[in-house]
């Protein structure tokens, strides 16, 4: 059997491609618990082994060792020598700047699960209250149809787009579930939820509405 041993002195932060799985969709598992709770602090916990088994629920060493072994391998926790530290700045003036970077046209608004926009960069003022109705809709219809979508058909995804000849996004709808709260990021051609600030932007979220 393999045998696993945790490197001293490090802190476990998740990728933005980690935290895109954690946070698309409100399913459980281990490894999402486990994403989850890294950001309800403040500042990146140290790696423990204590801290996997609580963040995780699961009780066997070798179980959340080989787990944690599998995210590394897929990229979606990485570990840092320093804790990074949670952007302490209102969330309001914070939006903006982050959701400027998350899509290839700089039009990027966030929405809740009314269907009003928290911050909206690009997009004029009544295209945004209409976006942010829009990405309410598609959310509720999404969850309405999820048993066909994830049962039936085993399309792992909660995101909406309309695409071009190509398949390429022109406008794209991302859900992201924070506790029992819903939002939805609306970006215009093509997304870029891997860039750091995604996490920023997650993060934040978390800390404020979980």
């Amino acid at each position: 059997m393999k045998r696993f041993t945790l490197v001293d002195n490090l802190f476990i932060h998740p990728t933005p491609g980690g935290c895109y799985h954690a946070f698309s969709n409100p399913s459980e598992s281990p490894t999402k618990l486990l994403i989850r709770s890294l950001l309800k602090y403040p500042s990146t916990p140290e790696l423990t082994l204590a801290g996997l088994k609580e963040w995780s629920g699961l009780a066997d060493d070798e179980q959340i060792l080989s787990m944690l072994e599998r995210l590394q391998e897929i990229g979606w926790v990485q570990g840092f020598h320093s804790p990074m530290h949670c952007d302490t700045q209102p969330l309001e003036d914070a939006l903006p700047d982050l959701l400027l970077t998350l899509g290839s046209q700089n039009k990027v608004l966030l929405a809740d699960a009314q269907g009003f926009y928290l911050a909206s960069n690009g997009f004029p003022h009544e295209v945004a209250e209409e976006l942010s109705a829009l990405s309410a809709s598609l959310a509720d219809m999404h969850e309405r149809r999820s048993g066909l979508l994830l049962n039936n058909m085993g399309l792992n995804s909660s995101a909406w787009s309309l695409v071009n000849a190509n398949g390429n996004s022109l406008l794209g709808f991302w859900p992201i579930y924070i506790g029992k709260m819903r939002f939805v990021l609306a970006v215009s051609g093509m997304p870029r939820l891997n860039h750091p600030n995604f996490v920023k932007l997650v993060w934040m979220l978390n800390l404020r509405y979980n």
